[in-house]
């Protein structure tokens, strides 16, 4: 009679040689499909940079400057008067206009100041609203000027409406306001 050998019960074993495979394609997978939400900021064109000893103080008359404070409560302050967010626009587009057949340095200047405890969103909704503003004049020019949208106007023409209506925002340094 020929012996068999008994062996132990098996056991059900899942092979752990491919588990590292397995888990960093995993890894590579989520790394490649997943999103991630950058913040770009504001977009505006900067000055370039001048050193303090070769900088010109060039002082700027009442009528030409457009004094724009937001507080720390919210409230909104155009040339010391109380506005509303939305009437900023409103209230800018016909001071832009008047300007616009003077020279260079005689443009309207919308100085916007805060303070270091204002809502950010406050501040991002004045900025549109002056924005739109120049915006609205430009459009409005282009219009009445060569009877075209902004879009359909040519370089010459855009390089004029540049000229004519210069985006001029000063954004002073936050302090505290009253």
């Amino acid at each position: 009679m020929v012996k068999l050998k008994k062996g132990g019960i098996r056991t059900a074993e899942i092979p752990s040689s491919s588990m590292a495979d397995i888990a960093f394609l995993l890894l590579l997978f989520f790394l490649v499909s997943t999103v991630i939400d950058v913040d770009t900021g504001i977009g505006m064109n900067l000055p370039e940079y001048v050193p303090i000893e070769e900088q010109e103080l060039v002082p700027l008359s009442k009528d030409r400057l457009a004094s724009l404070l937001i507080n720390e409560n919210g409230d909104v302050l155009l040339d010391k008067n109380v506005i509303a967010v939305p009437q900023i626009k409103k209230v800018l587009i016909p001071r832009i206009e008047s300007k616009i057949d003077l020279p260079k340095n005689k443009k309207l200047v919308v100085s916007v100041k805060t303070d270091r405890k204002t809502n950010y969103n406050l501040y991002i909704q004045a900025i549109d609203q002056v924005k739109g503003a120049y915006a609205d004049v430009k459009e409005a020019y282009a219009k009445a000027n060569w009877g075209k949208d902004i879009l359909e106007i040519s370089e010459d023409q855009k390089n004029e409406l540049k000229e004519k209506i210069p985006i001029i925002i000063s954004i002073a340094e936050p302090e505290k306001i009253k």
